[in-house]
């Protein structure tokens, strides 16, 4: 009865997911169902485990979605970034115009821009350049999608979004882990994707199919006005992953900045409930952090003058903050609905399952399926990771230090694993994507899902490889 009630609480969390309805509502809701079969009684289950674990996810992280949304929303609004777009548009020009769209959202991605704001500063560019290429403009969401959410957001290391963040708390790693895995396997997501994208081209050119009628958010033939020089824009980026990189000190150089083990014993008698056991746990956290607040302050610079023109930026700054708010929640009451699932005894049914799942001598395969079943559930990859890793981390721990298998490796193929089937139609970034391109799934999801197999196949393959 209990595994009955913790697969019925999965379902509709998925059902209402994929119907849009808010996870920040009714992930405690279906987390107090999962429970209602245990011995546990229901309102301890919401109070104790649920918020408790939701609020341990909001202190390790609140400050990275704040961060990065006030970074994003600054470079938006300074114009910075449409002016790297913009760069990277006219660089490559028509002739290459998937590669444009692909590396453009990569440069934003990987430099620490929101994936959703580089969606939207990128979209005006692709359908320019389609609509000049003669390129239909149904590939579009998946030239997005490839860029966007695939390689910059979890392969390669540096990235400071979110899915590569995730990990280092569990695992107690750096956003730099394993860098030659994550790099190998980011440029075979982007080369294989590029490659479906050009040849789905040359075969609507074969047919004649050209760009298309179009009449819903067909972007302005128009220029913005006192951009930022291309070479300055670029440098808040550089400044993120630089100071990310100086402060995390993955690789353990003589010369960057070496955290002090101790900086946490003056709090430990304070008796604080959320306390980090190690400074592991937290500085990559605490890098990334300061890495973002000097980008904020060197866009406010850089943009000052569009800033000013525009909104202002005591603007920018607000909705910055403002939008941050449901994203963090969002993933927070995620998190919160698989800790109580995890604490339930009937979980166990489905732990042993996954636990069994044994190809090779450690845990990547079955950490590999879970991360993707969360994600494809959940339709989000850092909602989906989140739960997986809080319900099995520990365990995968031990199995790969047993098999001697590092943190880092265990880090990069979760991240990885994030970002394959979460792009489910109930996906909330695919159905941004869709409506910001004016498009239906009817008309753009056969493309985008073939890049979902191209990349959920490929962490297999590497792990084959691997192991």
């Amino acid at each position: 009865m209990e595994l009955f009630a913790i697969l019925l609480s999965l379902i509709l969390l998925m059902f209402f997911a994929f119907r849009g309805y808010s996870i920040i509502l009714f992930a405690p809701l279906f987390a107090i169902l999962a429970a209602a079969a245990s011995n546990f009684s229901l309102m301890p289950v919401y109070t104790e485990i649920f918020m408790t674990k939701a609020a341990e996810y909001f202190k390790m992280y609140f400050s990275i979605f704040l961060l990065g949304a006030v970074f994003a929303k600054v470079m938006e609004d300074g114009g910075m970034a449409r002016a790297i777009a913009g760069a990277i548009a006219s660089t490559l020009g028509k002739e290459h115009a998937i590669l444009a769209v692909i590396l453009g959202c990569a440069s934003l991605t990987y430099g620490g821009i929101s994936v959703f704001v580089v969606v939207f500063v990128m979209y005006p560019f692709a359908a320019a350049l389609y609509r000049e290429a003669n390129i239909p403009k149904r590939f579009i969401p998946a030239a997005l999608w490839l860029g966007t959410f695939t390689f910059s957001m979890g392969a390669f290391p540096g990235s400071p979004q979110i899915q590569n963040i995730i990990p280092t708390a569990f695992f107690g790693t750096s956003t730099w882990a394993a860098p030659l895995l994550g790099m190998s396997s980011g440029f075979a997501v982007f080369l294989l994707g590029w490659a479906w994208l050009v040849y789905r081209q040359r075969q609507a050119k074969e047919l004649d199919e050209g760009y298309g009628a179009h009449t819903v958010n067909e972007p302005e033939d128009k220029t913005e006005r006192q951009l930022p020089g291309q070479m300055l824009a670029f440098l808040p980026l550089i400044v993120v992953l630089l100071t990310n990189l100086y402060l995390s000190n993955p690789f353990k150089w003589s010369w960057a900045y070496q955290w002090n083990e101790e900086i946490l014993l003056p709090f430990k008698v304070l008796k604080l409930s959320l306390l980090s056991t190690s400074v592991d746990k937290v500085r990559a956290i605490w890098s990334l952090n300061i890495a973002l607040i000097l980008g904020i302050l060197l866009a406010i610079f850089i943009g000052r003058e569009q800033l000013c023109r525009t909104a202002g930026i005591a603007s920018s700054l607000n909705s910055g903050a403002n939008s941050s708010l449901v994203a963090v929640l969002n993933t927070a009451s995620g998190y919160g609905y698989g800790s109580v699932v995890a604490s339930l005894a009937g979980f166990q049914v489905i732990k042993s399952f996954l636990m069994d799942i044994k190809i090779g001598a450690g845990p990547l395969v079955s950490e590999a399926i879970t991360v993707n079943i969360m994600a494809a559930i959940t339709g989000s990859a850092s909602g989906g990771m989140t739960i997986a890793l809080g319900m099995l981390a520990a365990d995968y721990l031990t199995w790969a230090q047993a098999a001697n298998i590092s943190p880092d490796v265990l880090h990069r193929f979760a991240a990885l694993a994030s970002g394959g089937l979460d792009s489910m139609p109930h996906n909330g970034g695919l159905i941004t994507v869709m409506a910001v391109c004016g498009l239906t799934h009817k008309q753009s999801y056969y493309d985008l899902f073939v890049i979902t197999v191209i990349k959920t196949l490929l962490v297999f393959i590497f792990i084959a490889l691997y192991i």
